[in-house]
């Protein structure tokens, strides 16, 4: 188990995300643009329709966060318990007590996820174990 003081300095290295955000035209309310100012070597916002310009606040101008982390019930819509082709079973739904679901086996693979099998309920499509 980790001390107080370690798990303290930890935060303190981790950054929170700048917010990148649109930006538009005080002139005409377009959009702007990053460009280099290649005189000075700033980054510009810049207005293509009247060339308004103005510095940039900050270097980041666009931020891509993806997440590799797939969900066991990945790509499961509500309208799965109309499919004819999955299997079905008798369970109750812990919702709405129905008792016919289909199922299928978790989306996740990997070597510790052992065999695990969920229920989408017929009538309320309802995901659960």
């Amino acid at each position: 188990m980790s001390s107080p003081a370690a798990s303290a300095s930890g935060d303190q290295d981790k950054k929170p995300l700048e917010q990148i955000t649109f930006r538009f035209c005080s002139e005409c309310s377009n959009m702007l643009y990053p460009k280099e100012d290649e005189h000075e070597h700033k980054l510009m916002f810049t207005c293509r329709t009247c060339n308004f310009s103005e510095e940039a606040t900050s270097s980041c101008i666009f931020r891509n966060i993806q997440n590799n982390a797939a969900g066991e019930t990945a790509g499961v819509t509500q309208d799965v318990g109309s499919d004819p082709t999955l299997p079905r079973s008798n369970r109750t739904c812990p919702t709405c007590k129905h008792e016919e679901a289909v199922f299928f086996q978790s989306q996740q693979r990997s070597a510790e996820t052992g065999m695990k099998l969920f229920y989408v309920c017929c009538a309320c499509g309802n995901i659960f174990q």
